[in-house]
């Protein structure tokens, strides 16, 4: 038995190889003593022998094999040179390790060559990565990111499901023998399939009890097998979707496991250290997050550089900061039937080219930013007519939003898209890309998302003060490969508040804050046709990186005021928002989603209440505010006392209606001694509570 252990961010990972076996994780999770017998702690892990089995107890190696004796899914599949399935025989043959890294060489003489990386970061995160080098005219036809083991404690699984305009969607089920599988054949990540998972024991929630998740930092199709093999032991395998065979050397994206003994807060708390550690500099930068205005639900196709103007002066005077020029910019493109692949300004439209509306932009104090969509290709365009074999895919296929997607693996291709975008780029200030991507694949492998990756690179590296969202008819392509590149993903084509309310929550378990956009929408919400206060649209964006979309000309006075404060409060608690460390609470009602941001040293929160539709009781349910501290007291206010419904409220035991303000210990907090005024649904409640040194005294 060899054993390998690391430690970091009070976690400890250990892995071990029986008689020169590939690795198995025996490991993962609270931080061991330093005296552990990792020998022992291994041979453990391995079940005894009962009747009806082999004799010898096959372990889960980061790639089980049925020739070692595994009875589940295998992590390496392979075939030889007539197609004929093979198993392979790996043993161990070479070690690299260090303080926080190990790596393996698994080997096959005859088929195939693996290496697995493992590493333990600061935030306690654990980063596998493989790769795998056939050999011999032999194929590879699965190949996951190292098959690890689930806790027996651990029974439930939740992943995310959804659609458009309706995005991460929360799903149950429960380990049983067989596999639980997600899929996405997408070509990109999918609308109903972040490619992350969750394994929850029976007591866990969002502030205590054991969970672990892991994810795929992957953009393209991928699998997810969540299994329970008869003797009871339970694995996790991601890996890319791929229905080829490849003879040449492989190399899977990185998996990312957490673990967590303080509920799924816990977690989401250490994975939202990812996408920080992407973009450090940029988020440093001030204003990190600048409110957005976008013009599309407002003009969609219909551009007039007048009527833009008076758009942007209106939503400057709102306290918009950054106005975003959508789709329909650019050479005849009048509706989404044609012109995508002509990245030219249109002379009809724009005359004199973006300057008078940039330059008025610029004037009124914002930024400026632009949409892309450069995957996609309408037949009706120059660069279709000129290129139909940069399509990819069948010429059968069918259209999808009337475009097609084109051949990103084509190095021809993605110098086309270099200098298009490039020369926008160049000639105007940009300071954002609105990057979309309005198409499923048909056909498609890995080679189109490593492309995208590679062009991503070569464009954050030439624009480095440009930053690019990423937006697939909303949130179709969300995960860590591709937040890697872009700084903001579009949750959603819905800006409809309700529906909002509920994304921002769900996805809150994997996507930090401020990498959220979220805007205001019209009065008459385009996609669900609901009508929402303002307030509640206000505030339920100002949660997020909050933004305009709608013809802010619509606005009447009382709703223009009302944007306007929920605007300058934005603005004036961005910094605090995105550097808080930020809880989801159990609010013991189904209509109320309600999350806190702590400030790091427990000095100051700001509580979101929101009420999505009307609760079963009567008054509102107190809930316990996390992450406080006991010994403290905190003087809370409500911010939008003018959001309490009077005829809710007829008695108010607080007064917080009023602009009232009670003193509360941190501990009464944590217990859930706090009430909030009962209220309507679409309402947003939001309260301010600051460490202070006087205390709540007797009444």
């Amino acid at each position: 038995m060899r054993c390998w252990r690391l430690d970091a961010g009070g976690r400890t990972a250990v892995f071990a190889s029986l008689d020169n076996g590939v690795p198995a994780l025996v490991h993962f999770g609270r931080a061991l003593p330093p005296f552990e017998n990792l020998g022992s702690l291994a041979r453990l892990s391995l079940p005894n022998v009962a009747g009806g089995q082999l004799d010898s107890p096959a372990p889960l190696s980061l790639f089980p094999t049925a020739t070692d004796g595994w009875q589940g899914h295998p992590g390496i599949g392979l075939v030889d040179n007539d197609g004929t399935a093979v198993e392979p025989a790996l043993r161990l043959t070479d070690v690299q390790s260090s303080a926080d890294r190990v790596e393996w060489q698994t080997d096959d003489a005859k088929r195939v060559r693996l290496t697995i990386t493992a590493r333990l970061d600061r935030a306690g995160l654990l980063h596998m990565k493989t790769s795998a080098e056939p050999r011999n005219g032999h194929g590879v036809r699965w190949l996951c990111a190292g098959a690890v083991p689930v806790p027996d404690c651990l029974s439930r699984i939740v992943d995310h499901g959804g659609r458009w305009t309706g995005e991460f969607r929360r799903q149950e089920t429960r380990f049983r023998v067989g596999q639980h599988v997600r899929e996405s054949r997408e070509g990109r990540t999918g609308h109903a399939h972040f490619p992350g998972v969750t394994f929850l024991s029976d007591a866990c929630g969002e502030n205590s009890g054991e969970c672990m998740g892991a994810t795929l930092c992957w953009s393209g199709g991928h699998r997810m097998i969540a299994e329970e093999i008869p003797d009871g032991r339970r694995q996790l395998q991601f890996s890319v979707l791929d229905d080829a065979i490849h003879s040449d050397p492989v190399s899977l994206p990185e998996m990312i496991l957490a673990w967590s003994e303080v509920g799924l807060n816990g977690l989401s708390q250490a994975f939202h250290t990812v996408p920080r550690s992407h973009h450090a500099d940029r988020m440093n930068r001030s204003p990190a997050r600048p409110v957005h205005y976008n013009c599309w639900e407002a003009v969609y196709f219909r551009h007039s550089v007048e009527e833009l103007q008076e758009i942007a002066s209106r939503a400057a005077a709102l306290g918009a900061e950054r106005f975003v020029l959508d789709d329909g910019w650019f050479k005849g493109r009048n509706d989404d039937t044609s012109s995508l692949g002509d990245w030219t300004v249109d002379p009809d439209k724009y005359p004199q080219g973006l300057s008078p509306l940039v330059d008025h932009v610029l004037a009124l104090g914002m930024r400026f930013g632009i949409w892309f969509e450069p995957e996609m290709v309408n037949t009706e365009s120059d660069l279709f007519r000129a290129h139909p074999d940069w399509v990819l895919g069948p010429a059968e296929q069918p259209s999808g939003r009337n475009q097609h997607v084109l051949d990103l693996s084509k190095v021809e291709v993605r110098e086309y898209l270099f200098d298009a975008v490039s020369t926008i780029l160049s000639r105007y200030p940009v300071d954002y890309v609105k990057w979309d991507h309005n198409r499923i694949l048909t056909g498609g492998s890995p080679a189109q998302t490593f492309a995208l990756y590679d062009l991503l690179s070569r464009l954050n590296a030439a624009f480095p003060d440009v930053e690019f969202e990423s937006c697939a008819s909303g949130g179709g392509r969300i995960d860590y490969g591709i937040l890697a590149h872009t700084t903001r993903v579009w949750l959603s084509d819905s800006n409809d508040a309700v529906e909002r309310l509920r994304m921002q929550h769900e996805a809150s378990r994997w996507l930090p804050p401020e990498f959220q956009g979220s805007h205001v929408g019209p009065r008459r919400c385009h996609t669900s046709g609901r009508i929402l206060p303002m307030s509640f649209r206000a505030w339920v964006a100002a949660q997020r990186h909050m933004g305009f979309e709608m013809d802010p000309r619509e606005l009447t006075d009382d709703e223009a005021n009302t944007l306007e404060k929920a605007t300058g409060w934005y603005r004036a608690n961005r910094d605090f928002l995105f550097s808080a460390r930020h809880f989801r609470i159990e609010s013991n009602d189904p209509e109320v989603f309600s999350e806190v941001f702590v400030a790091p040293d427990a000095s100051r929160f700001v509580l979101f209440r929101g009420q999505s539709g009307a609760s079963c009781q009567i008054a509102a349910r107190p809930f316990p505010l996390p992450g406080l501290e006991t010994d403290a007291s905190y003087e809370i206010g409500l911010v939008n006392a003018e959001d309490v419904a009077p005829l809710l409220n007829r008695t108010d035991a607080v007064g917080f209606a009023k602009g009232h303000k009670l003193i509360l210990s941190g501990a009464a907090l944590m217990a859930g001694a706090l009430r909030a005024p009962n209220a309507f649904p679409h309402t947003m409640l939001v309260f301010e509570g600051t460490r202070t040194t006087q205390t709540g005294g007797r009444d």
